[in-house]
């Protein structure tokens, strides 16, 4: 075991327990915990065996695998590398001939309420004809594509267009400026950009491909000789002869028959770029084999999926949580799935819950961050709280993208599920492909603010930083100690970063996740404290931020919201500087000082006077991107009194750096 200082200290405990219901076990695929001990020890027995059964149970191979795993050039693992299949074929094709093709795989939702149905045959068709026209304009297997769109079915399209054809897709998220766009289309070396004219917003209408014109002038991007349009409005904008075209009509002239190139197991199915901790993004590579059974078997195992669900997602396709669980989780398991392309607040805080109600939504996947922002708008508005619709179609509920706090498990528990959806917690991230720690809703015990256990095959454990097991209760590093299918393959173009980032020798070989974790005394449970980097080391005692960003929005008559970063100190090391969003009006003077020195005792009675914040700041918001996560190295600039260099046009509202300077 380390030495004292080093174990990050966890002092908010939390006791109440949520059994799952008789009914939602005994419906269950995996159903009890006896059932999940017997899956974890299957993959214990037989590693290899286990996912080879999987492998061969949930895809449809062209040519069968023969070697599972391929351990013989660590960490550069690979899974099926023999086998040859297709991801669009198994997210479409797949489903032709049987009840399925009929049925409705997307439900989507327009910013301005409009609403358009596709079945799985005319996803098909259309998927087949925008294969076409990219093999018209010259995009071979192999070639990198950069998707630059709006969350609609078009963007989905794209996608599923690419993996057709065996061309590599980087979705970039439609809020990123042009200097973010051009570096990830030089990265990856595409040869063609999908995007649309506008993207439509909370009532707004937002340019994309001006933006893509700027990126690929200012960046010089030598690589792209086609930018295809997709006209979402009717607004015009300038059209580069012989380079651009609008999507619609380059399908019109196309065949909707388009057969599927098989590849390897191992052929390169995206690249997703990620934020590093130094400023260049990571070009996360993922596979088409492992990556796709690991999408489709966390939608059967962590959402239970049934036949007759309506799966709603509510991430954007420029995110891994829309690749995962709109783009191919959902089409591979055949389910209904929920596409919506506006804000949670337009035309007013109550649209995901009218939704819900209007299109019998059974499994709803969002994220604490939308979750907290509607908890604050409800709060002001009587109109606007849940129970002022008919939510009693849900039967999951589901966080990603960061830890939940207690207090909105809770609210999300009550006032969204009326206590009777199971709630799933699920950890993993841009690097894992696919859930990784998860309560399973027939089985799991739930516990407020835990992601409770891993899924049955994923070896998570809590080590020092020398990678020897610490015991239960003390806080360390979260690694996995075993590969798994859907792990990230390398780092665009830089294998070195990739062993740096993920393997560092010192771990024994493991999976570094870049996360704190605790595990429970009395369950084992997991719970994520917050990034290694944003864990805190104040007079010697290390602090997870997030247990004390916790603590403060546990205040749930004051505080809507609340990020917490450290600033260098001379006397302690580092202080607790905490950014708190009040469900009043910002305050000023004596009022914010008042307010300031009542949250700082709040927090010392519910961890500990340690964790007090040295400084309080107020703001009407955080400084987000416009995909709602919070920016925290603009925070730890702002702790630190540093002016703002850093690309700041990612921002939903700049304003408030003025507001977050003053300190109480």
């Amino acid at each position: 075991m380390s030495a004292p200082s080093s174990a990050i200290q966890s002092t908010l405990v939390e006791n109440r327990v949520f059994e799952p219901s008789a009914a939602t076990r005994a419906a269950a695929r995996i159903s009890g915990m006896d059932a999940y001990h017997a899956l974890c020890a299957e993959a214990e027995q037989d590693f290899e065996g286990f996912w080879a059964k999987r492998a061969r149970e949930h895809l449809s191979w062209h040519k069968p695998f023969t070697q599972t795993l391929d351990s013989s050039n660590a960490p550069f693992y690979q899974w099926f590398a023999d086998g040859e299949l297709n991801a669009s074929f198994n997210c479409l094709d797949r489903h032709m001939g049987t009840p399925v093709e009929n049925k409705t795989a997307i439900i989507f939702e327009a910013d301005g309420g409009e609403v358009t149905h596709v079945s799985y045959k005319e996803l098909l068709a259309k998927v087949s004809q925008f294969a076409n026209v990219l093999k018209s304009k010259g995009v071979q297997k192999g070639d990198r594509v950069v998707i630059y769109m709006p969350m609609t079915v078009e963007g989905v399209i794209a996608m599923q267009a690419c993996a057709r054809i065996g061309a590599t897709h980087s979705v970039v998220f439609g809020g990123f400026s042009a200097k973010a766009l051009e570096e990830r289309i030089n990265d990856a070396g595409a040869v063609a950009v999908v995007t649309a004219n506008y993207q439509m917003r909370g009532g707004k209408e937002l340019p994309l491909k001006a933006i893509v014109d700027e990126a690929i002038t200012q960046g010089d991007c030598k690589t792209i000789r086609n930018v295809i349009v997709f006209q979402r409005t009717p607004t015009a904008v300038n059209m580069v002869a012989g380079r651009d075209s609008f999507m619609h009509d380059e399908m019109a002239a196309q065949s909707d028959v388009c057969p599927a190139e098989m590849v390897s197991a191992e052929h390169p199915l995206f690249v997703l770029y990620t934020s590093g901790s130094t400023g260049k993004p990571k070009g996360v590579q993922h596979s088409t084999g492992g990556y796709l059974l690991w999408a489709k078997m966390t939608m059967d195992w962590t959402f239970d999926l049934k036949d007759s669900d309506v799966f709603w997602c509510t991430a954007d396709i420029g995110w891994i949580t829309g690749h995962s669980y709109v783009a191919y989780g959902p089409l591979a398991a055949g389910a209904t799935q929920i596409v919506f392309e506006g804000v949670p607040t337009y035309p007013n805080a109550g649209r995901f819950w009218q939704m819900i109600e209007k299109h019998k939504c059974t499994i709803f996947y969002t994220a604490p961050t939308a979750i907290r922002s509607l908890i604050k708008a409800c709060d002001s508005d009587e109109k606007l709280q849940p129970k002022n619709w008919d939510l009693s179609s849900l039967r999951i509920l589901g966080s990603v993208g960061e830890p939940i706090n207690p207090e909105a498990w809770m609210w999300y528990y009550k006032h969204i599920g009326g206590e009777r959806c199971p709630i799933v917690d699920t950890f993993w991230q841009t690097e894992t492909g696919g859930h990784m720690i998860t309560p399973l809703p027939g089985a799991t015990p739930l516990v407020p603010g835990s992601c409770t256990l891993p899924l049955p095959g994923i070896t998570t454990a809590i080590v020092d930083e020398m990678g020897n097991d610490v015991p239960n209760g003390s806080g360390g590093i979260l690694v996995v100690k075993k590969p798994w299918p859907s792990m990230i393959r390398t780092i665009w173009g830089d294998p070195e970063r990739f062993k740096k980032s993920y393997f560092p020798e010192e771990l024994k070989g493991y999976y570094l996740a870049g996360d704190g974790a605790v595990r429970s005394e009395d369950r084992g449970y997991f719970r994520i404290t917050g990034r290694i980097d944003d864990v805190l080391n104040v007079s010697g005692h290390r602090m997870g931020t997030m247990e004390i960003e916790s603590a403060l929005v546990a205040k749930t008559d004051l505080v809507a919201e609340a990020a917490v970063v450290g600033r260098p100190d001379d006397l302690t090391g580092e202080a607790i500087v905490a950014f708190v969003v009040l469900k009043g009006q910002v305050p000023t003077g004596e009022d914010a000082k008042k307010l300031a020195n009542e949250l700082r005792n709040w927090v010392a009675k519910e961890i500990g006077p340690i964790a007090k914040p040295k400084e309080i700041r107020f703001g009407e918001n955080l400084p987000k991107t416009r995909s709602g996560k919070i920016m925290r190295r603009l925070l730890r600039s702002l702790a630190k009194g540093e002016s703002i260099t850093q690309d700041t046009s990612t921002l939903e509202n700049p304003a408030i750096l003025s507001q977050l300077g003053q300190t109480y």
